[in-house]
């Protein structure tokens, strides 16, 4: 369950609408410059919506969980909630796939033994 609210978080993050204040916007249409624009032979870019307001809380809720890890495994952790293939993450850790593995549900567990300590504490 960590996991998949990591990913959810990650998830949402991505959804968030880029915001640069200082960027020129315009209410002109975008200027076709060659034949194959016009007409629709390139894939389109579909972004997803805006997420909900919960989805955003539950966003801020876990990205607070990575505070009890420490500085690697909180880059294992957020990598693979990024959908970071393994291979990629063990050659930035500098270890085996299997060992990353093996790190990230370490990682996992500490998360998830600190929700169980407060919420029977709660």
């Amino acid at each position: 369950m960590v996991a998949e609210r990591l990913e959810e978080a990650a998830n949402t993050l991505k959804q968030l609408p880029d915001h640069n204040p200082q960027a020129v916007r315009s209410a002109w249409p975008d200027v076709v410059h060659e034949f194959y624009e016009a007409y629709g032979h390139d894939s389109p870019r579909v972004r997803l919506g805006p997420p909900t307001g919960e989805a955003i809380d539950r966003m801020d809720q876990t990205l607070l969980w990575l505070r009890w890890l420490d500085g690697g495994d909180m880059q294992l952790v957020w990598s693979r909630a990024c959908r970071v293939p393994w291979k990629l993450i063990g050659q930035q850790l500098g270890v085996g796939r299997t060992t990353a593995w093996q790190r990230w549900m370490a990682a996992l567990l500490q998360v998830a033994t600190r929700l169980n300590a407060q919420r029977s504490t709660a």
